[in-house]
């Protein structure tokens, strides 16, 4: 198996910054879809713009809606046939569509 590269003591305090603000921005999206204040195709949206929030991954996403637990989650992503690993940018237009469905208000 191959060495990770090798990074200066700099490089590496760099990437640790720049992980802890993804992080950061990945909760902070997470807080507003809980209190309701981000809808789903608001965070759809924002993940064309940002890159960081399209890793976020769709079981987080729904987990993080309200009245959405970590079952209901699993069970309507299998019911829409979306993989349990799939990022919000992976998500096609058909279960994006469903996904929306489900949801609206």
């Amino acid at each position: 198996m191959p060495l990770p590269p090798s990074l200066t003591p700099q490089q590496r305090q760099d990437a640790l910054a720049k992980a802890a603000e993804a992080r950061q921005v990945r909760a902070e999206v997470k807080k507003r879809l809980k209190l309701g204040v981000l809808s789903l195709a608001e965070l759809f949206d924002h993940a064309e713009r940002d890159e960081v929030v399209a890793k976020l991954k769709v079981v987080s996403v729904l987990e993080s809606l309200p009245g959405v637990g970590k079952v209901r989650a699993r069970k309507i992503m299998e019911q829409l046939d979306i993989a349990e690993t799939r990022r919000l940018r992976g998500v096609g237009a058909r279960q994006r569509a469903a996904l929306l469905a489900e949801f609206a208000d």
